[in-house]
């Protein structure tokens, strides 16, 4: 599972400056930002997503900006500025067509100051082609166990969509105490990294670049690769 720790500090390390100002868009609980305000000297964020109840999650911060609305038309370049804007949870896929992503990505290319940087996480691999699960599990105080599935329901190699869902069981003294089956479920499109790049330097980005992400449980081969556009080339 991400660490928004180690997500901060990942971007920090891409951006390779002093970035303050983070955009975090598709942020749902807005993690990232909150991690961001705390762990940046003198940082500040805008966070940007369509469900005003994880939203709440991240009020009462004055150095969080919340933004209840669509992300790729809800900011204003002008007023939204960034150093890093960051999607993240593989948000990017909830933007199905090639057209909609252009425009999406010149949007944040905008907003972006000297120097800045447009960041999103996607999955990738042979297994990110194929249906299948993949468990993991995670011990929390008190002695119990979180077993976690990540499950690839359904994958369209002709179109790219795929269907997604994750579960959650927790355990105790070897007896399964709580199930949620379909936790969360994903309808998206899985863009490759050579599409997203491809899109990137047609929305006006002056370079690209793939960094790859820790490990993830979110796919089965744990290869979560960044793709990074940058508004000058390094």
């Amino acid at each position: 599972m991400q660490s928004p720790e180690r997500v901060v500090a990942l971007l920090s390390s891409i951006h390779g400056g002093s970035p303050r100002a983070l955009g975090e868009d598709f942020c749902g609980t807005a993690a990232v930002s909150r991690a961001w305000v705390r762990i940046v000297p003198g940082g500040s964020a805008v966070a940007v997503d369509l469900d005003a109840g994880v939203l709440e999650r991240a009020a009462g911060d004055a150095r969080i900006e919340l933004v209840h609305g669509d992300a790729r038309t809800a900011t204003d370049p002008a007023r939204h500025r960034a150093d890093v804007i960051f999607v993240g949870n593989f948000s990017i896929g909830e933007i199905g067509e090639r057209p909609g992503l252009v425009r999406y990505l010149s949007r944040a290319r905008e907003r972006l100051d000297a120097h800045g940087i447009f960041v999103c996480d996607t999955y990738a691999g042979p297994s990110s082609l194929r249906v299948g699960a993949v468990e993991r599990s995670h011990w929390i105080e008190g002695g119990a166990r979180i077993l976690y599935v990540w499950e690839q329901r359904e994958f369209d190699p002709c179109t790219a969509r795929a269907v997604n869902a994750m579960h959650f069981r927790v355990e105790r003294d070897g007896e399964i105490v709580q199930s949620i089956e379909d936790a969360f479920v994903y309808r998206w499109r899985l863009w490759s990294v050579p599409e997203l790049r491809d899109a990137m330097a047609e929305a006006g980005f002056a370079a690209t670049e793939v960094v790859p992400m820790q490990p993830s449980a979110d796919a089965a081969e744990g290869f979560i690769p960044c793709v990074v556009g940058r508004t000058d080339p390094r």
